[in-house]
């Protein structure tokens, strides 16, 4: 017994002096401990850069806005948004989109549905409402059921979808896909709707 714990303590002498390990540990040990912080926080900073950006990206109007505010702006409520556009003589568009994630959303966002032509156009001749489909942001179990039974119904393959019905609810017109058409080719496609 006595002659395995010599063996070991010489043995660890033996490499100590050999390549100077316990020196190069102690030496090391503090630089790579300082490492790893730097690595943690450099990689807890691009995390939460990423996070801020997600943010910026995420449109404005994706709440359900208050029982009482103006039609005009987004709702998520699909029978309120219904009843008001059926009392007021517009049409229903319904904005089938992955707002959080789906990259051709965001573009069509930017391109067409955040331009002050179309908020202008819609104002006037359109109930607007989101139907959405968020991987990280919240929502309720109720919305949830209701955007999957309208997707069901007006069979949604694909995002962003937008469809548009008249006050009877009778779909007057729908695309598929990112509308590249420009922002004034879009509003005469709606037009044509709402007079037909």
């Amino acid at each position: 017994m006595e002659r395995a714990r010599v063996a070991a303590t010489c043995a660890a002498t033996w490499i100590d002096r050999s390549f100077g390990v316990k020196k190069f540990i102690t030496a090391i040990r503090f630089p790579i401990f300082f490492l790893a912080i730097a690595i943690a926080l450099v990689i807890a900073a691009h995390r939460n850069e990423a996070k801020t950006a997600a943010q910026k990206e995420t449109r404005p109007t994706q709440l359900a806005p208050a029982p009482n505010s103006p039609i005009g702006t987004w709702t998520t409520d699909y029978k309120r948004a219904q009843e008001e556009a059926k009392a007021s003589h517009k049409l229903l568009l319904l904005d089938f989109t992955g707002s959080d994630w789906c990259g051709f959303c965001i573009q069509l966002d930017k391109a067409i549905l955040q331009q002050p032509q179309f908020r202008d156009y819609a104002s006037k001749n359109l109930v607007l409402m989101e139907v959405d489909f968020p991987r990280s942001k919240a929502q309720s179990a109720e919305t949830q059921k209701q955007n999957m039974e309208l997707a069901r119904r007006y069979q949604i393959e694909g995002f962003p979808t937008l469809v548009v019905l008249n006050g009877e609810g009778k779909t007057v017109w729908r695309y598929d896909g990112l509308y590249q058409g420009g922002i004034a080719a879009f509003l005469a496609e709606l037009d044509k709707a709402r007079k037909s």
